[in-house]
């Protein structure tokens, strides 16, 4: 079994539903942004969700990281780069085509990657005049994040270490830019080929793993938490990418 598998950390029972998030909503660079863990910790993760934006599953996802690793505990920082407006759930999966064309619009707007990799340096920014106790960063992308994650990691990145799960729009050729050690825990629905050939792009410390049974978005918002087997994989995927987090950042 990977070392990756080992509990670096105690993760509270998931809630399956009714979750009441631990964190607070603050203002960052005029963006809505959900912070959680101890003020007083060093280490802070950017958290950048799925296209579907604040959902109690994501919530959920962000404090787990937070607050379980008593050893690295984590100031966690969810911006809302879609300012309210997120993509709806029902879209997906696109399987008609109204839903492919709302999805298509949606990623060719307000999702367009560069909107968002243009935009992080001032967020960091404006959280590091904030959080002065802030030394190092780690960055975390579910989904369409995971693409922003791999858009950010390579030469001049902010950040120490970085993980994306269940990514979408996999590119192998983005990891041949990629700087520092990163996670990969990617579905049963991401193009299986394409994951392979991203680990073997990638010229870091890296942990690539697929979760062969589970949907894209059993991280985040599409998990479906009332079903054992998935919240059995969401919490060691949580516990993966923390125990990835302990060794790197």
């Amino acid at each position: 079994m990977s070392k990756h598998s080992e509990a670096c950390c105690t993760i509270p029972p998931i809630v399956t539903e009714g979750y009441a998030p631990k964190g607070r909503y603050i203002e960052v660079d005029g963006l809505k942004t959900y912070t959680t863990g101890p003020s007083t910790a060093t280490t802070a993760i950017l958290f950048i969700y799925d296209i579907f934006g604040f959902f109690p599953q994501t919530l959920q996802g962000a404090d787990i990281l937070a607050h379980s690793d008593k050893e690295h505990q984590y100031q966690v920082f969810i911006p809302d780069f879609f300012e309210g407006k997120p993509a709806d759930i029902s879209w997906y999966p696109p399987d008609t085509e109204e839903k492919g064309k709302k999805m298509g619009a949606f990623f060719s707007g307000p999702a367009a990657p560069p909107k968002t990799t243009e935009r992080i340096p001032k967020i960091l920014k404006a959280l590091q005049t904030g959080q002065s106790n802030i030394e190092k960063w780690g960055v975390i992308g579910f989904c369409w994040g995971g693409k922003i994650v791999s858009l950010t990691s390579g030469e001049g990145t902010p950040f120490k270490a970085a993980a994306e799960c269940h990514p979408a729009m996999v590119e192998p050729n983005d990891a041949s830019s990629i700087t520092i050690p990163i996670a990969i825990l990617a579905s049963k629905d991401e193009e299986a080929e394409k994951v392979k050939q991203f680990e073997s792009n990638l010229k870091v410390a890296k942990h690539v793993e697929t979760f062969p049974d589970q949907v894209h978005g059993w991280m985040a918002a599409r998990s479906d938490l009332a079903d054992s087997k998935v919240r059995s994989e969401y919490e060691r995927g949580y516990k993966t990418v923390l125990t990835f987090f302990h060794e790197h950042l």
